[in-house]
């Protein structure tokens, strides 16, 4: 069956918990991934989520976000069973028509350098890595 890619809600909530645990994407439960923090960005107008679906199993899924300067593509998993068929092109395709859309030139992703399939990805879909750039964080707590 072809999968059925659509926005999310917050009534995907679980599904999108229970991918993220299933593919080995770290994910905070208790802080940025919370249930609550999610109904904030979700109804953020500059992100959107978006999920494949085979039947009604959540096989892939994104985050799209804009900046007001960037674009970006984060949190992008696939079941590791639907793995290999390209699923991820269709989840960042969607993505880059939303961030084109609300006025995005520029759309990145970060990806932990040990990610060999990300990158394989995201190369396959035209973007170029920049080695040369360090990732810095400050966060209120671990869980953020």
């Amino acid at each position: 069956m072809e999968p059925q890619l659509r926005r999310l809600t917050i009534e995907d909530y679980e599904q999108i918990i229970e991918l993220w645990a299933v593919s080995g994407l770290p994910f905070r439960p208790h802080g940025r991934d919370s249930k609550e923090l999610m109904v904030k960005e979700m109804n953020f107008p500059g992100a959107a989520f978006f999920g494949l679906f085979v039947d009604e199993q959540m096989v892939g899924v994104c985050i799209a976000n804009y900046d007001g300067r960037r674009g970006w593509i984060n949190r992008l998993a696939i079941h590791p069973d639907y793995r290999g068929q390209n699923l991820s092109g269709s989840l960042i395709e969607e993505s880059e028509k939303f961030l084109y859309s609300i006025g995005a030139h520029v759309i990145c992703a970060l990806i932990m350098d040990i990610n060999y399939p990300s990158i394989t990805t995201f190369n396959k879909a035209g973007y170029n890595g920049e080695d040369e750039l360090k990732y810095f964080a400050k966060r209120p707590s671990a869980d953020m």
